[in-house]
């Protein structure tokens, strides 16, 4: 635009030039207009000269315009992509930092843990009537239980749930440490949950949550080993009914119980219907039958174990009072050729004084052998006081008497032989 206004403003100046050359007097000689034309011509190829230089010029400068515009164009794009990396770097280790919370913070929220331990520290003082005191007497510190639990929630249907389980007596020195449960759980329904893998056994804690004082002492068919509170297999549970009036449990299983997973012939099923007429009474039916994994394809049964229960028990804030009654037909004789029988029952009770104080009781008799041995008895009963030092925390000052009879024919003459065991003590409770 420059160039062209220098041009025209120069074409001007040579138009006016050539004008007044002309209008110049006519009485001019000759040699005059000749040379006043020869200094125009001159002129003209001077400024054209001039003309052509300048515009080399300004063309040079719209370069260099040009130039320096793309450049700082190039810059300003260049310092735009630095400052956008820089942003997104700088936003990197945030993001990232975020993704990790909120995955730490999901496993928190979907994974919980528990624990439970039972221990006690208490005297024992055994005695057995053909040969007096036993290993077993003396002082001592016992953890019979530690779960530790953990319990993951995928969904709202899908878990899983790894439990182990520690014990260690004193009397014995034993020291275990293994998997009591191992499943992953789909909750479809109140009344429709699965499990697979090792899991609770319909009856023995269904009765334990009646029962209320495990920590104290075993219920009767888990104390005298006729039942098995865990097991490998399939496991369906759930609750029934408008508020829940009616539940139901069942498990197909090896049949070995939770220490022993090893595959077996066959599989045992273990059942329970509960009925809930009113809130705290409690009414069930429980039953067993298989080989309790002793079948195998080298190995056959000779009988088939089997056993019935029954539970009623009525539960509130102030008491509770129950009672459980079981039958077995050749639980310890699936391998013998053998048959025998066996059944037995327990009673319990308990009042809260105050909040924190409650006095128990229990009363437990069973017959080992109707078949067999009809001297093989079992009395067991205890009387305690339980403090609720927290929650999650218990103690219970108890006293314990056992009494076991059998048939032996050593030393001559064949006799009822008994062992007699009391224990005193502080047993507790830590749960969390």
């Amino acid at each position: 635009m420059h160039s062209k206004t220098l041009a025209l403003a120069i074409a001007a100046g040579l138009g006016l030039t050539s004008f007044a050359a002309s209008a110049a007097p006519a009485q001019k000689t000759t040699h005059r207009k000749a040379a006043t034309a020869t200094v125009s011509a001159d002129e003209v190829a001077q400024l054209k000269a001039q003309l052509a230089a300048l515009q080399e010029k300004v063309d040079e400068l719209q370069a260099q315009s040009s130039a320096q515009t793309e450049a700082q164009s190039q810059t300003a794009q260049t310092v735009q992509q630095v400052q956008a990396k820089q942003e997104t770097i700088a936003a990197a280790p945030s993001d990232a930092l975020s993704k990790r919370v909120d995955a730490l913070d999901k496993l928190v929220n979907d994974t919980k843990v528990s624990g439970k331990m039972y221990f006690d520290f208490s005297n024992i003082d055994q005695k057995n009537s053909d040969t007096g005191k036993t290993a077993a007497n003396g002082v001592g510190l016992d953890v019979k239980r530690f779960y530790l639990g953990i319990d993951h929630k995928f969904n709202d249907i899908w878990s899983a749930n790894l439990t182990t389980d520690f014990n260690y007596v004193s009397s014995d020195g034993e020291t275990n440490l293994f998997v009591k449960k191992a499943y992953v759980q789909g909750k479809f329904d109140k009344a429709a949950i699965f499990r697979i893998g090792s899991a609770d056994m319909p009856w023995i804690p269904f009765v334990e949550n009646v029962y209320g004082f495990r920590y104290v002492e075993p219920t009767v068919t888990d104390r005298l080993k006729y039942a098995n509170s865990a097991d490998w297999g399939l496991h369906a549970f759930g609750d029934v009914g408008a508020n829940n009036m009616f539940n139901y449990a069942v498990s197909v299983v090896n049949g070995a119980g939770y220490k022993n997973p090893s595959r077996s012939k066959g599989v045992d099923v273990e059942a329970r219907v509960g009925f809930v007429p009113f809130d705290g009474l409690t009414v069930a039916l429980g039953g067993y039958s298989g080989h309790r994994g002793q079948e195998t394809q080298t190995a056959g049964a000779d009988h088939t174990a089997q056993r019935g229960d029954f539970l009623i028990a009525y539960v509130n804030q102030q008491f509770r009072v129950g009672g459980e009654y079981f039958s077995a037909k050749n639980w310890n004789n699936v391998m013998t050729p053998q048959a025998d029988k066996a059944d037995g029952w327990s009673v319990w009770g308990s009042v809260a004084l105050t909040d924190d104080l409650a006095l128990f009781a229990r009363y437990d008799e069973a017959k080992l052998s109707k078949d067999l041995d009809n001297n093989a008895k079992d009395t067991y009963y205890n009387v305690g006081l339980q403090y609720q030092v927290t929650k999650g925390f218990k103690l219970a000052g108890v006293w314990k008497h056992e009494k076991g009879d059998k048939s032996v024919t050593t030393p001559l003459p064949p006799h009822v032989q008994n062992v007699k065991t009391n224990e005193i003590g502080v047993f507790g409770e830590v749960a969390f």
